[in-house]
């Protein structure tokens, strides 16, 4: 009895090993992975700035990136998610770079633009470094979070018809993004997510609205 006991607590030695060590995997690929996906949405942002691309071509290159973010949905556990989502991110920066464009026009925009950055990295390595720390479970916000974006979602298109409300969507749509960052992070760092491609997006898309909310904000402080 007493050598089984110890296989066992053996056995389930080694599997919380292994299975921390699988963790680790997945924390340092998203990484990596979302370090790569920025670069690249970066670059399509810079050529599309460079080409004069308007707001309907940004509109158009931000459609046609739903293409291989479907298609990773589908192919998220094959070789082909990693093309997918990079093909993604380079869109989404082709459809970035009118929005860029229109905030580096405005008095002071290059600054607009850098501040937005700033604040933006600032804050998401500040709340993925509190994650890792503290350990802290933040995935019970899921719910809440999800509700959210829903709200957020509706409030953006009333806001086309009420401008005075931008700004507070603005300001709330900040604060949710980096609610998610702290979802996302906390299922990283707890395991909940295996799939490193998938988990990247999320942060990816996550750390891309935190900016849009940002300089969208910085832009309006700008205006007055």
């Amino acid at each position: 009895m007493r050598t089984d006991a110890r296989v066992i607590d053996l056995s389930k030695t080694e599997y919380s090993t292994y299975a921390a060590m699988d963790t680790c995997r997945v924390i340092r690929n998203t990484y990596q992975l979302l370090a790569l996906s920025t670069g690249v949405a970066a670059v399509g942002a810079g050529i599309s700035m460079l080409a004069g691309f308007g707001p309907l071509a940004g509109i158009v290159f931000t459609l046609l990136g739903l293409v291989p973010l479907f298609y990773l949905n589908k192919h998220r556990n094959s070789a082909r998610a990693v093309p997918a989502m990079l093909t993604f991110t380079g869109l989404s920066g082709l459809g970035l770079g009118p929005t860029l464009s229109h905030y580096l026009s405005l008095p002071g925009g290059s600054n607009t633009v850098m501040t937005a950055a700033v604040i933006t990295t600032a804050v998401t390595l500040a709340l993925t470094a509190y994650v890792h720390k503290t350990g802290k479970d933040f995935t019970r916000m899921g719910g809440f979070l999800f509700a959210g974006l829903i709200v957020v979602i509706l409030a953006s298109i009333a806001a086309i018809f009420v401008p005075a409300m931008q700004a507070g969507v603005s300001a709330v749509a900040a604060l949710l993004f980096s609610g998610f960052i702290l979802f996302d992070t906390s299922r990283l760092v707890r395991g909940e997510e295996d799939n490193y491609v998938m988990a990247a997006v999320s942060m990816y898309l996550n750390v891309l609205n935190l900016f849009l909310s940002v300089l969208q904000l910085l832009g309006f402080s700008a205006d007055d």
